[in-house]
């Protein structure tokens, strides 16, 4: 069987290593010079970075076994320290309300518990879908949700959180709330701790992107192809049968399946049956794109943590990631730091056409006002941007997926997966998991639901590590 897979991300690259490993013959088309998508790792300045922080974590037995059979003994464990800077303080992250609150001052603070029980008095059982917003209320009251949650939350999405689905922070916190917070302290258990997320991970000594790296090698080894630099502009197609994939060069070149990751939208695009409801339904859906500032800094010390959330609305830079944190083989031997400051924006967002200079100029600034970087050289600047890196859920997305999902599954020899081919929040282990489940429907007709993987918001995966014993 030949197989042709739409990029090299962590959902393409898996599905792809699956199936050559049962016998298929498959071709990845990546549109970029370089493997792992967003996952991916390249050198700088001497040293290892990712594109922001990147770290593996799966409940799954089986994504655990492929990461490590991938990775073998070349990786650390890594302790987790992560804060959030607010008002110029830090606070712990995965988040603690009541350390929150005390950040805050004493009048804050007994506000933000008074409008709590306000909020608590006066909620109502939510929707069939709930806002943002109206969730965090809920949860932590207005006051605190006004102060600490909405700039964050504007800064990566881009919408009023009024207009946000609370699909994706059910997805992250579950079903933690102040009133939680307040329990645990009162009945002294995990003193208001929440487990949102892991404490540590394990990570490859070769930055995130050697995973995929690994994976291109044992595709290209089982005889498959993997190949950087081909974009595929649409599918070939007869009716309602997936027939290979048109290049953007122009080229044809016939498969028997096709799995794409390409983003969701595109994919609609260029299919010529599409109806007019189902093409509103994909220019509806819509991506948010980042700008990532790499700084190197004269100093081996900056902060502890290997990564900062900026909560403080004064500054548009929404996180900082210092790679020097995160294992000794990254900074190979260096003195200097490489810190990442990351943006996100909008089509149209004059940061969109930034250049470097003033990308670089801007991260240095935000940097020293906030207090992350104080008389420490900046050496030299680097800015590299990634397109559609966030899938926004915004109120009515899932009516729009749902249309799209009924239109795609009439189609023989196609199955998408991935963040942005299925549009759907996930880590690198959702992708992964839905690569594994895609070979197995193609190759052993399992009849896995792809688009189920990552909506099962009550199970999401963060609260466990990646263990040695998968």
């Amino acid at each position: 069987m030949r197989v042709g897979v739409i990029g090299g991300g962590p959902a393409g690259l898996t599905a792809a290593l699956e199936l050559v490993r049962r016998g298929a013959e498959v071709v990845v088309y990546e549109a970029g010079d370089a493997v792992g998508g967003m996952a991916r790792s390249f050198d700088l300045w001497g040293q290892r970075v990712d594109l922001g922080p990147h770290r593996f974590f799966s409940h799954d037995d089986r994504v655990n076994a492929l990461w490590l059979d991938l990775v073998g003994d070349d990786h650390r464990r890594v302790r987790r320290k992560t804060r959030i800077l607010f008002r110029g303080r830090f606070v712990d992250y995965p988040l603690r309300p009541l350390d929150a609150l005390a950040g805050m001052g004493l009048v804050d603070g007994a506000r933000c518990l008074l409008s709590y029980a306000a909020s608590a008095r006066a909620s109502t059982p939510p929707g069939p879908e709930e806002s943002f917003e109206s969730l965090m209320v809920r949860r932590f009251g207005r006051r605190l949700f006004e102060v600490f949650f909405r700039s964050y939350s504007e800064k990566v999405w881009g919408v009023p959180c009024s207009q946000l689905s609370a699909d994706f922070a059910i997805q992250r916190i579950r079903d933690f709330s102040l009133g939680e917070a307040l329990r645990g302290l009162w009945s002294g258990i995990a003193r208001g701790r929440h487990a949102t997320a892991i404490d540590a991970f394990l990570y490859p000594l070769g930055g995130a992107g050697e995973v995929y790296q690994r994976m291109a090698r044992r595709i290209a080894e089982a005889g498959g192809e993997v190949r950087c630099r081909s974009p595929v502009a649409a599918l070939l197609t007869a009716g309602t049968e997936v027939l290979g994939v048109r290049l953007a060069d122009g080229s044809v070149e016939r498969h028997d399946h096709i799995v794409s990751t390409m983003p969701l939208p595109a994919l609609v695009r260029g299919l010529p049956a599409a109806p007019d409801a189902v093409l509103a339904s994909a220019r509806r859906l819509r991506f948010r794109h980042a700008a990532l500032v790499y700084l190197h800094v004269d100093s081996p010390r900056l902060f502890p943590d290997q990564w900062v959330y900026v909560h403080s609305p004064d500054v548009r830079m929404g996180r900082v990631t210092n790679f020097r944190n995160w294992i000794p083989e990254l900074t190979r031997g260096r003195s200097t730091t490489i810190l990442a400051v990351e943006y996100w924006h909008d089509d149209g967002d004059p940061m969109a056409t930034a250049d470097r200079e003033s990308m670089v100029a801007r991260a240095e600034g935000e940097l020293r006002s906030t207090g992350l970087l104080t008389r420490e050289k900046v050496l030299d600047g680097c800015l590299v941007r990634v397109p559609r890196c966030y899938p926004v859920y915004a109120l009515g997305y899932r009516e729009s997926i749902g249309r799209i999902e009924s239109f795609l599954d009439g189609y023989r020899g196609l199955s998408v997966i991935g963040r942005a081919g299925a549009f759907k929040y996930n880590n690198q282990d959702h992708s992964m998991l839905m690569g594994i489940q895609a070979a197995e429907n193609i190759l052993a007709r399992d009849g896995h639901d792809l688009w189920a993987v990552n909506t099962d918001f009550g199970t999401y995966q963060e609260p466990a590590a990646t263990r040695r014993s998968a």
